[in-house]
This record gives C-alpha cells, structure tokens and sequence, in this order.
C-alpha cells in the first residue's frame, strides 16, 4: 500500500511520525516487508499485536479486521493516532487515518 500511504499523508498534510501505532494487513510477509521498508516505517509502531499471518486474513472483512485491531491497540496503550493500510490485490490498496477521541 505504498501509494495509498504516501496519498493519504499528502491529503492530511502528516507524517508517518504523526501516527502512533500502524496495522497494515500483510497477505504475504514478503509484502509487508518490502513495503514497509520503502516507506521507512518504524517496525516498533507496526501490528504491535501480530497481523494478518498471526491473527487471520478472512476474506471480505479483512477491512473491519484490521481497523478493529487498530482500534483497541490504541485503546491498550493510551495512544490516539492510527494509520490502517490494506492492499486488495492487484496493485491496489487503501489507508486509512483514524484519531481516536480522548
């Protein structure tokens, strides 16, 4: 999702330093890695709870799963600001800013 990423920041004038946890779904380790790497992502602030491979991917609500996740993983540490990324395949992908209230 290293495009949707790079929109998304330009369209809330952010960083990535600005988030304080990201979940990004991971179909594929290789992917994730790889992705992750070209957008400088701190491996610390990443599926701080496991992702995709360790908690699930079901197929059409891979969405809900990752922002749930997101959510309550804020929650837990008393964090506010969450980035949610998910490729659909193809090439595609979506993110997702979510700040939570406080």
């Amino acid at each position: 999702p290293i495009f949707a990423v790079r929109k998304l920041l330009a369209k809330t004038g952010t960083a990535l330093n600005d988030y304080d946890l990201v979940e990004m779904n991971e179909a594929f380790a290789a992917q994730c890695l790889a992705d992750g790497r070209e957008l400088g992502l701190d491996w610390d602030k990443v599926n701080v709870n496991g992702g995709a491979i360790a908690l699930g991917h079901p197929i059409g609500c891979s969405g809900a799963r990752v922002l749930v996740t997101l959510i309550y993983a804020l929650r837990h540490r008393g964090l506010n600001r969450g980035l949610a990324t998910l490729c659909l395949g193809g090439g595609e992908a979506v993110a997702m800013a979510i700040e939570l209230e406080t």
